[in-house]
Protein backbone atom coordinates (compact mmCIF):
# COMPACT_ATOMS: atom_id res chain seq x y z
CA UNK A 1 0.00 0.00 0.00
CA UNK A 2 2.65 1.88 0.91
CA UNK A 3 4.25 1.77 -2.34
CA UNK A 4 1.30 2.83 -4.06
CA UNK A 5 0.84 6.11 -2.30
CA UNK A 6 4.21 6.76 -2.77
CA UNK A 7 4.07 6.12 -6.64
CA UNK A 8 0.84 8.13 -6.23
CA UNK A 9 2.58 10.74 -4.17
CA UNK A 10 5.10 11.18 -7.34
CA UNK A 11 2.84 11.44 -10.08
CA UNK A 12 0.78 14.25 -8.53
CA UNK A 13 3.95 16.55 -7.47
CA UNK A 14 4.93 15.90 -11.22
CA UNK A 15 0.91 17.42 -11.98
CA UNK A 16 1.18 19.60 -9.23
CA UNK A 17 4.71 21.30 -10.85
CA UNK A 18 4.32 21.22 -13.91
CA UNK A 19 0.70 22.21 -14.64
CA UNK A 20 0.88 25.00 -11.38
CA UNK A 21 -1.53 22.88 -9.84
CA UNK A 22 -1.84 22.97 -6.08
CA UNK A 23 -4.71 20.99 -5.27
CA UNK A 24 -2.62 18.23 -7.00
CA UNK A 25 0.48 19.15 -4.64
CA UNK A 26 -2.46 19.12 -1.63
CA UNK A 27 -2.81 15.93 -2.52
CA UNK A 28 0.73 14.92 -2.91
CA UNK A 29 1.33 15.95 0.22
CA UNK A 30 -1.22 12.99 1.80
CA UNK A 31 -0.45 10.63 -0.09
CA UNK A 32 3.12 10.84 1.04
CA UNK A 33 2.08 11.40 4.38
CA UNK A 34 0.11 7.76 3.91
CA UNK A 35 2.73 6.26 2.84
CA UNK A 36 4.77 7.47 6.09
CA UNK A 37 2.53 5.28 7.95
CA UNK A 38 3.81 2.14 6.79
CA UNK A 39 7.58 3.17 5.80
CA UNK A 40 8.42 3.54 9.45
CA UNK A 41 11.99 4.32 9.95
CA UNK A 42 12.19 2.03 12.33
CA UNK A 43 11.10 -0.64 9.79
CA UNK A 44 12.61 0.39 6.35
CA UNK A 45 14.75 3.48 7.47
CA UNK A 46 16.02 4.30 3.75
CA UNK A 47 12.55 4.09 2.27
CA UNK A 48 11.08 6.53 4.46
CA UNK A 49 14.01 8.98 4.47
CA UNK A 50 13.16 8.67 0.21
CA UNK A 51 9.58 9.67 1.49
CA UNK A 52 10.39 11.94 3.88
CA UNK A 53 12.70 14.14 1.05
CA UNK A 54 9.75 13.74 -1.33
CA UNK A 55 7.48 15.17 1.08
CA UNK A 56 9.91 17.82 1.35
CA UNK A 57 9.67 18.75 -2.36
CA UNK A 58 5.70 19.01 -2.44
CA UNK A 59 5.57 20.98 0.36
CA UNK A 60 8.70 23.02 -0.79
CA UNK A 61 6.76 23.83 -4.21
CA UNK A 62 3.98 24.72 -2.59
CA UNK A 63 4.99 27.11 -0.07
CA UNK A 64 7.17 29.08 -2.92
CA UNK A 65 3.55 29.67 -4.56
CA UNK A 66 1.78 30.31 -1.26
CA UNK A 67 2.40 33.28 0.98
CA UNK A 68 3.72 33.30 4.63
CA UNK A 69 6.34 30.67 5.82
CA UNK A 70 4.05 27.36 7.44
CA UNK A 71 4.22 25.09 4.49
CA UNK A 72 8.11 26.14 4.06
CA UNK A 73 8.78 25.27 7.42
CA UNK A 74 7.36 22.24 6.96
CA UNK A 75 9.06 21.37 3.81
CA UNK A 76 12.31 21.91 6.32
CA UNK A 77 11.21 19.78 8.87
CA UNK A 78 11.11 17.06 6.05
CA UNK A 79 14.14 17.38 4.69
CA UNK A 80 15.80 17.36 8.46
CA UNK A 81 14.03 14.07 8.96
CA UNK A 82 15.14 12.70 5.85
CA UNK A 83 18.56 13.71 6.47
CA UNK A 84 18.46 11.30 9.90
CA UNK A 85 18.70 8.30 7.72
CA UNK A 86 20.05 9.51 4.34
CA UNK A 87 23.57 9.97 5.82
CA UNK A 88 26.76 11.32 4.06
CA UNK A 89 27.99 7.82 4.93
CA UNK A 90 25.52 5.74 4.07
CA UNK A 91 23.77 7.45 0.53
CA UNK A 92 26.48 10.31 -0.13
CA UNK A 93 24.67 11.35 -3.29
CA UNK A 94 21.16 11.22 -1.91
CA UNK A 95 22.62 13.42 1.37
CA UNK A 96 23.88 15.74 -0.77
CA UNK A 97 20.87 15.99 -2.80
CA UNK A 98 18.43 16.67 0.14
CA UNK A 99 20.94 19.30 2.05
CA UNK A 100 20.47 21.24 -1.61
CA UNK A 101 16.64 20.84 -1.07
CA UNK A 102 17.01 21.98 2.56
CA UNK A 103 18.83 24.54 1.30
CA UNK A 104 16.10 26.06 -1.47
CA UNK A 105 13.84 25.75 1.01
CA UNK A 106 15.50 27.58 3.78
CA UNK A 107 16.96 30.59 1.41
CA UNK A 108 13.27 30.83 -0.09
CA UNK A 109 12.30 31.19 3.92
CA UNK A 110 14.71 33.13 4.80
CA UNK A 111 13.94 36.18 1.99
CA UNK A 112 10.74 35.90 3.63
CA UNK A 113 11.58 36.34 7.08
CA UNK A 114 13.66 39.67 8.46
CA UNK A 115 17.34 38.89 9.36
CA UNK A 116 20.07 36.65 8.60
CA UNK A 117 19.90 33.97 10.24
CA UNK A 118 17.79 31.54 8.11
CA UNK A 119 19.61 32.61 4.56
CA UNK A 120 22.78 31.76 7.30
CA UNK A 121 21.38 28.41 7.44
CA UNK A 122 20.63 28.17 3.34
CA UNK A 123 23.91 28.96 2.96
CA UNK A 124 25.33 26.00 5.40
CA UNK A 125 23.64 23.60 4.01
CA UNK A 126 24.85 24.47 0.08
CA UNK A 127 28.11 24.22 0.91
CA UNK A 128 27.38 20.71 2.93
CA UNK A 129 25.64 19.37 -0.54
CA UNK A 130 28.97 20.91 -2.32
CA UNK A 131 30.72 17.94 -0.45
CA UNK A 132 29.73 15.27 -1.93
CA UNK A 133 28.29 16.47 -5.15
CA UNK A 134 31.74 17.75 -6.79
CA UNK A 135 32.39 18.96 -10.15
CA UNK A 136 33.56 15.72 -10.93
CA UNK A 137 31.26 13.33 -9.26
CA UNK A 138 27.66 15.12 -10.50
CA UNK A 139 28.65 18.75 -12.65
CA UNK A 140 25.25 20.08 -13.43
CA UNK A 141 23.96 18.85 -9.81
CA UNK A 142 27.43 21.32 -8.84
CA UNK A 143 26.50 23.63 -10.98
CA UNK A 144 22.25 23.59 -9.54
CA UNK A 145 23.92 23.81 -6.26
CA UNK A 146 26.38 26.62 -6.51
CA UNK A 147 23.77 28.84 -8.41
CA UNK A 148 21.44 28.40 -5.21
CA UNK A 149 24.49 28.99 -3.25
CA UNK A 150 25.45 32.57 -4.73
CA UNK A 151 21.37 33.36 -4.97
CA UNK A 152 21.75 32.86 -0.48
CA UNK A 153 24.49 34.67 -0.59
CA UNK A 154 23.51 37.19 -2.43
CA UNK A 155 20.15 37.85 -0.57
CA UNK A 156 22.59 37.66 2.62
CA UNK A 157 25.18 40.18 0.89
CA UNK A 158 22.44 42.53 0.26
CA UNK A 159 20.82 42.62 4.13
CA UNK A 160 24.63 42.92 5.60
CA UNK A 161 27.19 45.42 5.27
CA UNK A 162 29.89 45.17 3.67
CA UNK A 163 31.44 43.86 0.70
CA UNK A 164 32.81 39.83 1.77
CA UNK A 165 29.58 37.99 1.14
CA UNK A 166 28.28 39.81 -2.42
CA UNK A 167 32.09 38.87 -3.46
CA UNK A 168 31.30 35.21 -2.58
CA UNK A 169 28.00 35.35 -4.32
CA UNK A 170 29.79 36.37 -7.35
CA UNK A 171 32.40 33.76 -7.27
CA UNK A 172 29.74 30.76 -6.61
CA UNK A 173 27.72 32.16 -9.90
CA UNK A 174 31.14 32.05 -11.96
CA UNK A 175 31.41 28.34 -10.40
CA UNK A 176 28.00 27.60 -11.64
CA UNK A 177 28.90 28.71 -15.44
CA UNK A 178 31.68 26.45 -15.56
CA UNK A 179 29.35 23.94 -16.47
CA UNK A 180 26.37 25.89 -16.99
CA UNK A 181 27.35 26.93 -20.44
CA UNK A 182 25.62 28.14 -23.63
CA UNK A 183 26.33 24.40 -24.91
CA UNK A 184 24.96 22.18 -22.20
CA UNK A 185 22.49 24.23 -20.33
CA UNK A 186 20.93 27.35 -21.96
CA UNK A 187 18.20 28.13 -19.83
CA UNK A 188 20.18 27.90 -16.45
CA UNK A 189 23.55 29.78 -18.47
CA UNK A 190 21.04 32.72 -18.68
CA UNK A 191 19.42 32.40 -15.27
CA UNK A 192 23.08 32.11 -13.85
CA UNK A 193 24.37 35.04 -15.56
CA UNK A 194 21.26 37.34 -14.76
CA UNK A 195 22.24 36.41 -11.13
CA UNK A 196 26.06 37.08 -11.40
CA UNK A 197 24.97 40.42 -13.01
CA UNK A 198 22.91 41.71 -9.92
CA UNK A 199 25.26 40.24 -7.78
CA UNK A 200 28.22 42.65 -9.58
CA UNK A 201 25.88 45.17 -9.75
CA UNK A 202 24.87 45.38 -6.02
CA UNK A 203 28.87 44.82 -5.06
CA UNK A 204 29.32 47.86 -7.59
CA UNK A 205 26.76 49.75 -5.65
CA UNK A 206 28.52 49.06 -2.41
CA UNK A 207 31.94 49.85 -3.11
CA UNK A 208 30.30 53.22 -4.82
CA UNK A 209 28.75 53.92 -1.38
CA UNK A 210 32.25 53.24 0.79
Amino acid sequence: MADVQFALGQALSVIGDQAGDNRALQEAVEAFREALKEWTRERVPLHWATAQNALGNALETLGERESGTETLQKAVEAYREALKEYTRERVPLDWATTQNNLGTALGTLGERESGTETLQKAVEAFREALKEGTRERVPLQWAMTQNNLGTALGTLGERESGTETLQKAVEAFREALKEFTKEAAPYWHNIAQQNLDRANAWLTQRRGNK
